[in-house]
């Protein structure tokens, strides 16, 4: 059985943002600091690869102020749950066609 691996997503090849993804996917909305202490990532390393998840409209933005502290929040976009499903599903594939269970 042949599998397509241009199927996979690049936009997730990357560990940071294959980590966000998952993590904005199983929960509802995430803050930056919520989403950098559990990626256990720098201020730079996680704005960087959010800027490029939202550039594809993966993920979605919300800035908002909590007294007079900005406080933003990220949530997987549609499009951006639909792009990592199908690229979980092509990774899922790829493992079944090598295990012979697929």
């Amino acid at each position: 059985m042949k599998v397509n691996i241009h199927q996979l997503n690049k936009a997730f090849e990357n560990r940071v943002r294959l980590g966000i993804m998952s993590a904005l996917i199983a929960g509802a909305e995430m803050d930056f600091n919520r989403l950098k202490e559990l990626l256990n990532v720098t201020d730079g390393n996680l704005a960087s690869h959010l800027k490029a998840l939202e550039k594809e409209d993966y993920v979605i933005v919300e800035k908002t102020f909590v007294g007079r502290k900005p406080n933003t929040k990220y949530k997987a976009s549609k499009t951006g749950k639909k792009a990592f499903r199908a690229h979980i599903d092509a990774l899922e594939a790829l493992i079944k066609a090598q295990t012979g269970k697929g």
